[in-house]
């Protein structure tokens, strides 16, 4: 059976994920990129370094973010949603580091605990946060009892 979730399905599935996809475009060229992320008051918050997904961010910031749950081919739940991208500055970057941070890391295992996510200390200070301010979203799923 396929169908569509409701607006409390969307919102739980947003903030059970931590990984997503970002979709940005800019001058013709379509970019896709799995980011770590927390979803908070209808937002996704994430951070990154510098380079080519930033550029493109700041040249078009309407963006495209989805993010599923997938259990097998034929049970899934997936959410698109569209909004704007925003970089934050001050107590807001400072709060949404911290939020992202506190999701993350319980989930990393010490073989990769070392710069991995941009979280290194030493470059704390350069890493770009950001929102992605959602503007509408749809999400739908595949349910199979049977199976």
């Amino acid at each position: 059976m396929l169908g569509n979730l409701n607006k409390g399905e969307i919102v739980a599935l947003l903030e059970n994920q931590v990984i997503g996809r970002l979709g940005c475009h800019s001058e013709g060229e379509t970019y896709i990129v799995p980011i770590n992320y927390i979803y908070h008051d209808n937002a996704i918050y994430a951070h990154s370094a510098k380079g080519k997904k930033m550029d493109m961010l700041r040249a078009n910031p309407e963006v495209c973010f989805q993010v599923d749950q997938i259990e097998d081919t034929f049970r899934w739940k997936s959410v698109i949603v569209w909004g704007k991208f925003e970089e934050l500055q001050g107590e807001e970057r400072q709060q949404a580091m911290q939020g992202i941070i506190h999701k993350i890391m319980p989930l990393t295992d010490a073989s990769s605990q070392g710069p991995s996510h941009g979280i290194d200390p030493a470059e704390r200070a350069n890493i770009i946060v950001y929102r992605i301010n959602i503007k509408e979203g749809t999400g739908r799923f595949e349910a199979h009892p049977d199976l």
